[in-house]
């Protein structure tokens, strides 16, 4: 049985990646209160109707006090070996609050204070959350994110029915944007030659071959994917035996359109021909 449980920071988008849960066939729940946790898992594993086979619960701080046995439904859980999977969703402070000021909603701590601020709010969630954070699967964050792309995202993770545990997610993304929160690893290839500065390449991605062409017709971008490839092949067990369930690679250059790309496809494509599960997802490929 797959049982995925979302939580994470409010405003950060667990009601987009339910939904997209919803769409790909999983029986979904929304603010489901901790203590019923694990009797819900019971009802779904006796359950007879395939649907309950692919669950998906957000929850997360709605809960109130009851949020406080979050910790020990999950223990119990793990004691028993029922098995779940924790999806995060995360984002960054300014970018939560931003989002609350253009939908105008009540965060749901910010009665936690007298003045009712939405600041002290996120932030005490996001200090809250931090536990929950460190012992989650999957991490996504969402700052740089438009809904299609979590949407994209979060499909992409559990839309595939295959028993690998393990999978590599290559993102790719521009540091003028901002580096990705969920990133494990990070590689900067800007000291790679840039096809900004190419007037017929320009306007193209690492999409179009002819992009692809021109970054890895380089010796010292040969030499860098070589010595790349080889760092991951030798450290992807170690992640493995660490207990890992995703291992998110992020590759970055200025504006994550060009050379960021053409490198994160390639790393994706090594993966696949070695057997290994991998996703790919540009970020910030088609921002101006």
């Amino acid at each position: 049985m797959d049982f995925i449980i979302i939580t994470g920071l409010s405003g950060a988008g667990k009601s987009h990646a339910l939904h997209s849960l919803e769409d790909i066939g999983f029986y979904c729940v929304d603010n489901l209160p901790p203590m019923l946790l694990e009797t819900f898992w019971d009802l779904c594993d006796k359950s007879t109707d395939a649907r309950m086979k692919h669950v998906a619960v957000v929850v997360d701080i709605r809960g109130g006090e009851v949020f406080d046995t979050m910790f020990e439904q999950m223990h119990s859980l793990s004691t028993e070996g029922k098995k779940y999977k924790i999806l995060f969703l995360d984002a960054k402070e300014d970018t939560l609050l931003i989002r609350y000021k253009e939908t105008r909603r009540k965060h749901p701590l910010s009665e936690t204070f007298s003045s009712g601020s939405t600041e002290d709010a996120v932030k005490l969630e996001k200090e809250l959350m931090k536990p929950f954070k460190a012992k989650a699967d999957y991490i996504i964050d969402t700052t740089y994110m438009a809904p299609k792309q979590l949407k994209e995202r979060v499909s992409t993770l559990f839309s595939d029915d295959d028993n690998q545990s393990f999978r590599v997610t290559c993102l790719s993304f521009g540091f003028k944007y901002g580096i990705p929160l969920e990133a494990d690893l990070i590689f900067d290839v800007r000291c790679l030659p840039n096809p900004y500065y190419i007037k017929e390449l320009k306007p193209l991605t690492g999409l179009d071959e002819a992009v692809r062409e021109y970054v890895l017709k380089f010796p010292e971008t040969q030499e860098f994917v070589e010595k790349l490839i080889s760092l991951l092949d030798f450290s992807m067990p170690l992640y493995k035996n660490e207990g890992k369930s995703e291992l998110v690679i992020a590759v970055g250059c200025t504006g994550g359109k060009h050379r960021s790309v053409t490198l994160a496809r390639l790393l994706n494509n090594h993966f696949i021909e070695i057997g290994q599960k991998s996703n790919l997802h540009h970020r910030d490929i088609w921002k101006v």
